[in-house]
């Protein structure tokens, strides 16, 4: 995942003033945890970026159609020496989604399986079905962007793609970190140790930059995730992969796709 541009940007400043509890609210059952941490109801609390609770939208299970066959269908296609293999489970996803409690519960039943579809689209693509954790050839590349003051590289660390979606640079890993209460700067490591911080990582990132723009269609989802290497013509073979996986799992969760699937 190699974005750099408005909408991490975006994503940086929300990071910047979430609640350092955003991830633990310890509302009552009856309330529902923002997306900055603080308990309440009705839709600033309930409503987009909800994080627990009685959040607004769909009332999908997200469990009930990210099934073993499902989850297994994609991870079974990677070799058994691939790194990632008995490293990402559905159940680590599953722990991780209890920090995130309106992914995949937007709207309609239709909208949501959607968007789950999307996400293990994009996740298929990035780490070849759940074969890799690391970016191939990642301690090579530097993503480091010093203007991002607020979250400091460490020189002896790399901030290459790590998880499901590969969460890459330092001011991904430095936000991601505090909302998730882990080290980014310091131990940005973590995310290819930790099977559910791996997770939570990967949801962190596509809540923050791709949950909004996926009304508009799978193809507003590649622009927001790599858009800058992918789009406009940029490399149309990554952007037909990424689309034939999405149109694999809609048919697998027997929803029509929609419109609009390349950027």
């Amino acid at each position: 995942m190699k974005t750099h541009g408005i909408l991490l940007l975006a994503g940086v400043l929300f990071a910047g003033i979430i609640n350092s509890a955003a991830q633990n609210c310890g509302c009552s059952p009856d309330l529902c945890c923002s997306q900055y941490g603080f308990c309440g109801s009705g839709d600033a609390y309930c409503g987009a970026g909800c994080r627990e609770g009685p959040c607004s939208g769909s009332n999908v299970d997200v469990g009930s159609i990210v099934t073993d066959a499902f989850f297994n269908g994609i991870v079974d296609q990677a070799g058994a020496g691939c790194q990632g293999r008995g490293f990402y489970t559905r159940a680590a996803f599953l722990e991780a989604l209890g920090s995130y409690g309106q992914f995949g519960r937007a709207n309609s039943e239709e909208d949501s399986k959607r968007e789950i579809a999307a996400f293990f689209a994009h996740v298929t693509h990035e780490t070849g079905h759940f074969c890799h954790i690391d970016e191939i050839d990642g301690p090579s590349k530097n993503y480091c962007d010093p203007k991002y003051t607020q979250y400091p590289c460490d020189p002896s660390k790399g901030y290459y793609g790590r998880g499901p979606l590969q969460l890459s640079w330092n001011y991904n890993y430095g936000a991601a970190g505090n909302d998730i209460r882990f080290d980014g700067l310091k131990n940005p490591e973590i995310v290819a140790t930790d099977r559910v911080i791996s997770f939570r990582a990967a949801l962190w990132f596509w809540m923050n930059n791709v949950h909004s723009v996926v009304g508009q269609g799978f193809g507003a989802t590649i622009r927001a995730i790599n858009g800058n290497l992918e789009c406009d013509g940029r490399n149309t073979d990554t952007v037909n992969a990424r689309v034939q996986y999405y149109t694999q799992y809609c048919s697998q969760l027997g929803v029509s796709t929609g419109d609009n699937l390349r950027c």
